[in-house]
C-alpha cells in the first residue's frame, strides 16, 4: 500500500493520543513505520490511545505542549523525520466557545511552532498538516467547497483552522519553496476533511459518543441541531487521504505525472455526495444497529454552527487518485460494530486491525490505486 513508502520509515505524528491520532498509529504500524509521537497526555475521555497500547508499540512517546518549541525543535531536530503528519489540535467546536484563546492558540501558533521546528532543522522531509472542512467561509452554499475557496470561520474553532491555513500557506511561500537543494527540501500540504466518525471516539458534544452514550445507560440520545448537513465519513477515509498525500510528498510513490508543485496546497478529503445527511439521518442509521431513542433538542439560541457543509473533492481523485471506499450507511455500520465488538474484546487493537484490513479489502476491490500491491 502507498507503494510500501512507509516501510522503515521515520513519521513523527503529532497529536497521537486523541482519536485520529490513535487510528493513524495503529495503520503506520501496520505499514511498518517508526512512528514518533509528540502530544499531551490523553484527555479522561481519549480512552483509544491506552485501549490500543500504543504507548507501548510506537518507536518513541513524547508528551508536551504543541506550543513549547524547544522540545518541539529538539524532537524534531533529533528524529529526522521523513515524513511529519500533524494532528495535534483543540478539535471540538463547542469547546472553542469556553476556551477561544488556547483554542487559538493551539491550532494557530501550534501549527506556526511545528512549521518552524521543520525550519529551523534543516532537514528535508514530506508535511501533511491536517486542518478540517470548517476552515472555509461558510456561505451555507448547497455545492461542496473547493480548495480555493476563502478562508473564514464564525466559531473559534472554525476560525482557528482557517488561520491555520494562512500559516501553512506563509511558510510554504516563504520557506519551503521548489528550488532549493533537495537534501533541505520540504514539501508541504494542507489536508481538510469531513465530520469524521469511528470507534473509540469519546468526545463530548460530538453526535456518535453521545448516540453511544444514551443508548448505553437506556437514555434518549439529545439532538441539537437534527436539521445541519454534514459530510460524514469514516476515520480511515481521511487518513487514507493523509497517508497518501505524505507518500506522494515524500517522492516514494509515483501515482501520476502530476509535477510536485501541483502538490504543494489543500486537499479536500471528503465523502461521496450521498454520505452528506442530516444529524438526524445519521442518528437514525445509528438507531438500526443499536435499538433506542433520540430527542430533539433543538435550541434557538444555541450557539452558532453552521447548518450546511460540503466538500468537493475533485482535486484529490485528479493529482492524488483517491477517492472514497464506504457509503453513508457501511460507515455507519463500521463505526456502530466497533463499539459493540472492540471494547468488548480482550484486545481492542486486533479489532481495530481487522477493520483497517477490511477498509483496505474493500479499497482493493474497487481499485483504489494506493491500496494495490505493487507486485
Amino acid at each position: 500500500m502507498f507503494g510500501d513508502v512507509y516501510r522503515g520509515k521515520k513519521v513523527l505524528v503529532t497529536g497521537h493520543t486523541g482519536f485520529k491520532g490513535s487510528w493513524l498509529c495503529e495503520w503506520l504500524l501496520s505499514l511498518g513505520a517508526e512512528v514518533v509521537g509528540y502530544a499531551l497526555d490523553p484527555q479522561p475521555h481519549e480512552k483509544l490511545y491506552d485501549q490500543l497500547k500504543l504507548g507501548q508499540r510506537i518507536a518513541q512517546d513524547h508528551r508536551n505542549q504543541i506550543l513549547d518549541q524547544d522540545a518541539l525543535s529538539k524532537v524534531v531536530g533529533d528524529t529526522k523525520p521523513d515524513i511529519i503528519l500533524h494532528l495535534a489540535a483543540q478539535p471540538l467546536v463547542q469547546l472553542s466557545y469556553d476556551i477561544p484563546v488556547e483554542t487559538f492558540a493551539t491550532n494557530v501558533m501550534g501549527t506556526a511552532h511545528l512549521l518552524e521546528a521543520v525550519r529551523v532543522s534543516g532537514h528535508g522531509c514530506a508535511v501533511v498538516a491536517v486542518t478540517t472542512d470548517k476552515c472555509y467561509e461558510n456561505r451555507e452554499w448547497l455545492h461542496g467547497y473547493r480548495e480555493e475557496d476563502a478562508m473564514g470561520g464564525h466559531d473559534p474553532y472554525s476560525a482557528s483552522k482557517g488561520a491555520a491555513e494562512l500559516v501553512i500557506a506563509s511558510y510554504r511561500n516563504s520557506f519551503f519553496a521548489t528550488g532549493a537543494d533537495s537534501s533541505s527540501q520540504v514539501h508541504l500540504a494542507s489536508a481538510r476533511a469531513g465530520n469524521v466518525i469511528g470507534g473509540g471516539d469519546w468526545a463530548k458534544d460530538r453526535i456518535v459518543p453521545d448516540c453511544i452514550r444514551a443508548i448505553r445507560r437506556g437514555g434518549a440520545i439529545p439532538v441539537r441541531n437534527k436539521t445541519a448537513t454534514r459530510p460524514w465519513q469514516h476515520v480511515l477515509e481521511p487518513l487514507s487521504g493523509y497517508l497518501l498525500l505524505g507518500a506522494v510528498l515524500s517522492g516514494g510513490y509515483q501515482h501520476n505525472n502530476a509535477p510536485v508543485e501541483a502538490l504543494l496546497g489543500g486537499f479536500n478529503f471528503g465523502p461521496n455526495l450521498a454520505s452528506n445527511q442530516t444529524v438526524a439521518d445519521l442518528v437514525q442509521e445509528i438507531l438500526i444497529h443499536m435499538p433506542g431513542q433520540w430527542l430533539d433538542e433543538s435550541d434557538p439560541n444555541a450557539r452558532h454552527e453552521a447548518t450546511k457543509l460540503n466538500l468537493a473533492i475533485d482535486k484529490a481523485y485528479h493529482l492524488l487518485q483517491w477517492q472514497p471506499v464506504w457509503g453513508f450507511q457501511e460507515t455507519v455500520k463500521h463505526t456502530v460494530d466497533w463499539y459493540q465488538h472492540a471494547e468488548q474484546s480482550d484486545n481492542p487493537s486486533v479489532y481495530t486491525q481487522s477493520q483497517i484490513q477490511t477498509y483496505i479489502q474493500d479499497a482493493q476491490s474497487k481499485g483504489i490505486a494506493w491500496s494495490q500491491s505493487l507486485i
